[in-house]
């Protein structure tokens, strides 16, 4: 029978993934939107903050990620070995090439405050 810790591990490695760089799809479809989200919220507060914002939503989702995969891993199994070297570079080059397409769609002004994209230009 499984136990409330392996369970709970399994959920948190799950939600983990979601968040983490490992899948492009994944990144695309849950760490942008997420993203774009925290860049919208914090805009509407004060605009100047939406490009750095929108950067660092997408960075925090990434970490957030890994470190739930991370926990949700050494929950369900005790005796698993840290994912090698290779394995957190790649994860690293993913997420730099995710922030390089956000800083090109922020300059091409793709991407701007949601308060924006209701003006004409």
């Amino acid at each position: 029978m499984l136990s409330k810790r392996k369970i709970t591990g399994g959920v948190l490695a799950v939600v983990g993934y979601m968040l983490s760089p490992l899948s492009w799809w994944n990144d695309a479809v849950v760490n942008f939107p997420l993203a774009l989200a925290f860049a919208w919220l914090v805009s509407s507060f004060y605009k100047p903050a939406f490009e750095v914002c929108l950067i660092v939503g997408y960075w925090l989702t990434n970490i957030l990620g890994l470190v739930l995969m991370h926990k949700g891993a050494q929950n369900m199994l005790s005796d698993q070995k840290k994912p090698a070297r290779v394995a957190w570079l790649q994860y690293l080059a993913i997420s730099l090439l995710y922030t390089g397409v956000i800083v090109l769609l922020l300059e091409l002004g793709v991407l701007r405050p949601i308060q924006n994209y209701f003006q004409p230009r």
